[in-house]
């Protein structure tokens, strides 16, 4: 039986991760992102949140919470992985600037290709993988998926429209699948991690950053700082599964501190676009990208 459930998760897990960016795509305008790239302090801000500080927070926390290594790993991925696939939902209700997320949302996906591979092992000792074995399901379940939804976009949009809610809502359900298997596999790994300071270092690890990306946002409007805070603080689950499910013998409990970051950071990028959407009461779906 274990087997069966395992080769399911593998399954909804490629679903998962190919629907999610595909999705991404297919709804990705490219125009508005590309003037949003423009603005050179916004480019240069998500950057440094999302392949610096973002990592050098997690590798502070694993270092100073008193977390067992397999979960330190764990939180260390999550750290090279930014921005959910949901922040364009959640920056609707935080009156993000949408050409903004765009924008983000582009960085952060080639970003992550380029950069977890190189740094995984500078920053996660004990994880022997080459790069091209953590690089290769980054590319074919994010990279590629990407690119034909932007493709897909660029080439026929009344199709990208027709399509855009079908794959949204079969990577909803394969999502709900995917949670369950999960959930059932490492039941007994979850139950362990309470009072193992797992949970509650994810929680500071994302109110951490979405209070310092929205403070510190400096030169940037409202909107723009909307984006730039939940793009950071939420985090591309997929991305941190694909290289622990794809090289043998990963612990579980690395693992398990991935699956805890599903229903914590939806959680907290809910709880954090409400704060935002109080603190910036001003709406804007796209502005003029500055300089």
């Amino acid at each position: 039986m274990t087997g069966v459930l395992d080769k399911l998760l593998g399954v909804t897990l490629i679903i998962f991760m190919v629907g999610s960016l595909l999705e991404v795509g297919l709804r990705l305008e490219i125009p508005d992102a590309v003037r949003a790239l423009r603005h050179l302090r916004f480019v240069l801000l998500s950057l440094a949140w999302s392949f610096v500080l973002c990592p050098a927070l997690a590798l502070l926390l694993a270092a100073v919470m008193p977390l067992a290594e397999p979960y330190a790993a764990g939180l260390l991925f999550l750290g090279m992985a930014p921005c959910a696939p949901f922040v364009p939902l959640r920056s609707q209700r935080a009156h993000g600037d949408l050409a903004y997320v765009a924008a983000f949302m582009l960085l952060a996906a080639v970003g992550t290709v380029a950069y977890m591979p190189l740094m995984t092992p500078v920053l996660v000792a004990g994880f022997t993988a080459d790069a091209w074995a953590i690089a290769r399901p980054l590319v074919i379940y994010i990279a590629v998926p990407l690119a034909i939804g932007i493709l897909m976009r660029r080439v026929a949009k009344s199709f990208a429209e027709l399509a855009h809610p079908l794959v949204k809502k079969a990577t909803a359900l394969d999502t709900i699948a995917m949670l369950a298997i999960v959930l059932w596999i490492y039941r007994s790994d979850i139950l362990s991690a309470f009072g193992s300071y797992a949970i509650a270092t994810q929680i500071l690890f994302y109110g951490l950053i979405a209070f310092a990306a929205w403070r510190l946002g400096f030169g940037l409007g409202k909107p723009q700082r909307a984006v730039l805070a939940l793009g950071a603080s939420t985090r591309n689950i997929g991305a941190a599964f694909a290289p622990l499910v794809s090289v043998p013998g990963t612990d579980r409990r690395t693992i398990t501190m991935v699956v805890l970051a599903v229903p914590i950071s939806v959680v907290c990028g809910f709880v954090i676009a409400h704060l935002i959407a109080r603190s910036a009461p001003e709406r804007a779906s796209s502005g003029s990208p500055g300089t």
